[in-house]
């Protein structure tokens, strides 16, 4: 045997070992939540990224949605505080302000959380990485503070069958859904489970029930579902007048209103999306920055 054998055993091994390492699953490091109030989780890398400037507007500026305004605040600021509170689905039409209140809602419940409270985190998980939620949950369990874990236009089309994860998680399983972690999610859709998939499972079943049953168990795991619906002209016009009163923009009622009106029928909708829109356009004209 040559002196140059050991040399190469120890090289062969130490490639192994390195290529061993690398096949190993990330280490899962814990999250650093004091960091920002508001986090995107990222699945592939089991790290949550934070947020320094959410994009979102004043509550106050939400209009036509009192109710559910209401409702989602109540149940936010007593989860806040450590008492109990529900999942929450808001569902219904588009650009109705859905994620816009979620976020709004999460900003003004720090605000009136008393000195010295932990403050809440806002953890934003994409659709796509539903199956990673209970690795999520786990990660948010061993922190103090209290967070929303937040999933913006939630369903499921096809063959995706991730929604069970989410019925574990929501669940918790044994343990239970950590005390310190809600889910808030919207969805166009009250039943976030497609038509064509609950009657797929229907014809395959042998029996046919359970796959309703399925479908309805879904949403039963959210204690609160916030319905949103079209806004009337009433509305979408109170919507304009406030977001032009925060702005401070320059325009005769008459022509805001005319122009208001035609906008929303040149896209064929009114919402709250829609009157946002105009208002970019209308700042622009008057050379103004959306600001404040």
């Amino acid at each position: 045997m040559t002196d140059t054998a050991p040399d190469q055993t120890l090289a062969t091994l130490l490639r192994i070992a390195d290529a061993l390492e690398r096949l190993a699953p990330p280490t899962k490091r814990k999250p650093d939540l004091t960091a920002a109030d508001a986090f995107v989780w990222h699945a592939a890398a089991h790290e949550l990224a934070p947020v320094a400037k959410v994009n979102r507007v004043a509550l106050s500026l939400l209009r036509g949605v009192d109710r559910v305004r209401d409702t989602l605040a109540e149940n936010t600021e007593r989860f806040a505080r450590g008492l109990p509170a529900n999942n929450v689905l808001l569902w219904g039409a588009r650009g109705m302000g859905k994620s816009s209140l979620v976020k709004a809602v999460h900003a003004d419940t720090n605000k009136r959380l008393p000195k010295g409270a932990l403050p809440l985190k806002l953890i934003e998980i994409h659709r796509e990485d539903i199956e990673s939620l209970p690795v999520l949950m786990g990660l948010l369990k061993a922190d103090p503070h209290p967070a929303i874990v937040f999933c913006d236009d939630l369903s499921f089309d096809g063959q995706d069958t991730s929604y069970k994860s989410l019925k574990a998680a929501l669940d918790g399983g044994v343990e239970g859904r950590p005390e310190n972690v809600v889910f808030y999610a919207t969805s166009n859709r009250r039943h976030l489970l497609a038509r064509e998939m609950v009657e797929n499972e229907r014809s395959t079943s042998i029996n046919p029930g359970e796959a309703v049953e399925e479908k309805v168990s879904l949403s039963d795991r959210f204690g609160l579902w916030l319905g949103f619906h079209k806004c009337s002209q009433d509305e979408y016009l109170a919507m304009i007048d406030g977001y032009v009163g925060h702005f401070g923009l320059t325009i005769e009622p008459e022509q805001l209103r005319r122009e208001a009106l035609e906008w929303a029928t040149t896209r064929g909708s009114r919402s709250g999306r829609t009157a946002w829109q105009y208002i970019q356009d209308l700042a622009g004209r008057l050379e103004t920055k959306l600001e404040g």
